[in-house]
């Protein structure tokens, strides 16, 4: 290249030579006068000294003050403003970075909490008692920071609230209660039910775990700081605090026992859900459903003999309510596998134990 450029002919000007050579022409120059001076071009500086850089022995004492039993969990930040009050300045804080990075020992240097890995909860119910899911939400009242806590147990299936309950606190004994009581009423046999909640303290309590064991219910639990995965018991939520006559704020216990009692009525028995195809939880909860898409295929039936021309679609057909409900199925795309037929595994290392006892018991 050197060669091109000096047998240029005379009449092109070095710019242009350079700019179609694609060469930068201070570098051609520089080029120039280490030929002339004879010096040998440097092709890398990584061997090259700073003449800035710390001493051997200055890099050493910087290593041996952040190795010392005063600085040995402290970051580079904390060491260099420390010693720099009292009346000592090492180096700055990027060439701690750097010295220790060299040996190794750059990054947190505290103890880390590892990486929680948490089982995806998966429930799957083909009839009433599969599954039931459960929460709790607060209800304001008119005094400011006063809040009651609403229990409620809904049947995965049929979406029908087999049990709720109006307390002052929330603690896993009203917990336990409220599960005892309903497995009883219901006739709840050993390793029938499922019962998945979410993380709150009543539910991870070891007294209530404990209860949800002997009495032979499999405990499942939402991952932390998933919002999604108890979505039906927050939608009969959103369901119940966007009624016409919520009052948003109760006066007292009485107030709120005397509003929930007719509201879960209704929601039980003469809610059509749309996520039943119109039926109601009760109807779905005690199989009555096949009787009243009976009634209403006979009255679509007898609508389509009148006017055929009304339904471009042909016959008219009920729809009726799912043959299963799933939380976190699995999609049939999702990495060849089809959506599970089981039910649920417990998600918490301490259900995990309490079964083990259990089975070996």
């Amino acid at each position: 290249m050197n060669r091109v450029i000096r047998e240029r002919p005379s009449r092109l000007p070095l710019t242009q030579a350079c700019r179609v050579l694609g060469l930068n022409r201070s570098s051609v120059y520089a080029r120039r006068r280490r030929l002339a001076d004879k010096v040998a071009p440097r092709r890398c500086r990584k061997g090259s000294r700073q003449p800035r850089a710390l001493s051997a022995a200055e890099r050493q004492h910087v290593l041996d003050t952040l190795h010392s039993d005063a600085f040995c969990d402290q970051p580079p930040a904390e060491v260099y403003e420390s010693l720099l009050e009292q009346g000592q300045y090492l180096c700055s804080v990027s060439s701690m970075h750097r010295l220790l990075r060299a040996t190794n020992e750059n990054g947190e240097r505290r103890q880390q909490r590892p990486a929680q890995h948490n089982a995806i909860p998966r429930l799957l119910a083909s009839q009433p008692h599969d599954v039931w899911t459960w929460d709790i939400s607060k209800l304001a009242t008119v005094q400011r920071g006063v809040y009651l806590s609403l229990y409620v147990v809904l049947d995965l299936f049929s979406r029908f609230v087999v049990a709720w309950m109006i307390s002052r606190k929330e603690n896993s004994a009203l917990a336990q209660q409220l599960m005892q009581e309903a497995m009883t009423r219901y006739g709840i046999v050993d390793g029938q039910l499922t019962i998945h909640q979410d993380r709150g303290a009543p539910m991870t309590a070891h007294a209530y775990l404990d209860l949800m064991g002997e009495l032979g219910a499999t405990c499942s639990h939402s991952r932390p700081r998933v919002s999604n995965d108890n979505p039906f018991s927050e939608s009969q939520f959103k369901t119940q605090k966007y009624q016409p006559d919520y009052p948003g704020r109760f006066e007292n216990h009485a107030h709120a026992r005397a509003w929930c009692q007719p509201y879960f009525d209704w929601y039980n028995f003469d809610h059509h859900h749309s996520g039943l195809s119109g039926f109601t939880p009760e109807q779905v909860f005690t199989g009555r459903h096949l009787e009243v898409a009976a009634d209403k295929q006979t009255a679509l039936n007898a609508q389509y003999q009148r006017h055929p021309e009304r339904f471009v679609r042909g016959r008219p057909r009920v729809a009726m309510p799912p043959d299963f409900v799933a939380i976190n199925p699995i999609g049939e795309d999702t990495d060849g596998e089809v959506a599970s037929t089981t039910v649920n595994f417990p998600t918490l290392s301490k259900t995990r134990a309490m079964k083990t006892t259990l089975s070996l018991n």
